[in-house]
């Protein structure tokens, strides 16, 4: 039975994500700056949000590169590589995104540590670098070491040098910094003692492999993961990971977790498993929109 003398509720409803400015960092990546002050307003280092471009458009995570309450905004990093980043790619300054929701996630462990390496890989310096930045914020000694394929695709260099006490750069073909990978620096460091704790943002391999350089330090060494995420609730079990032995959820139990517990081989074989549909998209894409 329907009581009509119930309250009504005024529900708020923020208007929906306006892009408030552009940035082409590399080739096929991108900057958004998204005005939605209800996310800024509780953005933590280590969120992210889910967004959808278009009704008929796929969920995709991605991380909060940056945020500014005050000005209610959120700052997102992404690689046009599959449908939706490229048709997120092709908005402009000024344009609106449909979804938005966020932040989601758990807040990365901000403590003063002591001596902290940050090691990050391609588009992954974008998670680290609000990490680094936190976790210089508070005290600790912040060395940082970034890589990418070639300096073409290295992204924030300049923001990360200003939250870091020291800055290695790293480029798979020489031609920035050393001629090498991340690991060839974290190696050095290692062997030089003194490391309190270490983080590490990319490529499963990369994180993998610098869980593997630590583990006989006993260095406690955090990665954030990167599986297929789609309601970000923990409801579908998309993201799910074997941590320990045991099945978590990235997408509240995570993203970061301790690294020495991952099992990367059962989340880099989850990665490629919709590799042929993605593929098929992409080329579907192109044909009906023209897209290169």
């Amino acid at each position: 039975m329907c009581n009509n003398d119930r309250p009504s509720y005024k529900i708020p409803v923020e208007s929906p994500p306006r892009i408030v400015a552009v940035k082409q960092l590399a080739s096929n990546i991108k900057l958004f700056k998204v005005y939605t002050p209800n996310v800024a307003r509780k953005a933590k280092p280590g969120n992210f949000v889910i967004v959808r471009v278009d009704e008929k458009g796929e969920r995709i995570p991605l991380t909060i590169a940056d945020f500014n309450p005050d000005k209610g905004t959120v700052t997102m990093i992404f690689q046009e590589v599959g449908v939706t980043t490229r048709k997120l790619g092709c908005l402009h300054e000024r344009d609106y995104i449909l979804n938005l929701m966020g932040p989601l996630g758990n807040p990365s462990e901000v403590q003063k540590y002591g001596r902290v390496v940050c090691v990050g890989g391609g588009i992954g310096i974008a998670a680290l670098y609000p990490q680094a930045k936190a976790l210089h914020g508070v005290g600790n000694e912040v060395v940082s070491i970034i890589g990418a394929r070639t300096s073409e695709l290295l992204i924030l260099e300049d923001e990360m040098r200003k939250v870091s006490d020291e800055l290695y750069v790293t480029t798979d073909d020489g031609s920035k910094g050393h001629h090498g990978f991340v690991t060839d620096v974290l190696k050095d460091l290692l062997c030089k003692g003194g490391i309190n704790r270490v983080l590490a943002i990319g490529p499963p391999v990369m994180m993998r492999a610098v869980a593997n350089m630590t583990h006989p330090y006993g260095i406690k060494t955090m990665v954030s993961l990167n599986p297929i995420v789609l309601d970000g609730t923990g409801m579908c079990g998309g993201c799910r990971v074997t941590i320990g032995g045991e099945a978590k959820f990235t997408c509240v139990h995570g993203p970061d977790f301790d690294g020495h517990l991952v099992n990367f081989e059962l989340l880099m074989s989850r990665l490629q498993m919709y590799q042929d549909e993605e593929k098929t998209a992409s080329e579907r894409l192109k044909s009906s929109k023209g897209v290169e």
